[in-house]
């Protein structure tokens, strides 16, 4: 079975690198990523922003009847997948 690096494992791998990074310059008086905490506040609510965002407009938001139908359908064919019995 072959394993796959998800991208969440890079990036979350990146952040650490950059900490790490960080803490040792810290450590040798070079001060390179600089920010108050009003500077990350408000990075950490525009990220929040985007996610959110990006949630609702990648998640599946049926308005329509046959958007509805559709989603029904698709469940039903999911379940026959799973148990090999339609409901």
């Amino acid at each position: 079975m072959k394993f796959k690096i998800t991208k969440g494992t890079i990036v979350r791998t990146i952040m650490i690198a950059i900490v790490v990074i960080n803490i040792i310059l810290k450590k040798f008086g070079v001060d390179i990523i600089n920010t108050d905490e009003n500077t990350v506040a408000a990075f950490v609510e525009m990220v929040i922003e985007i996610g959110a965002i990006f949630c609702a407009w990648w998640y599946n938001n049926s308005f329509s009847e046959a958007a509805k139908k559709a989603d029904r359908f698709f469940m039903a064919v999911k379940e026959y997948e799973k148990t090999g019995e339609y409901k």
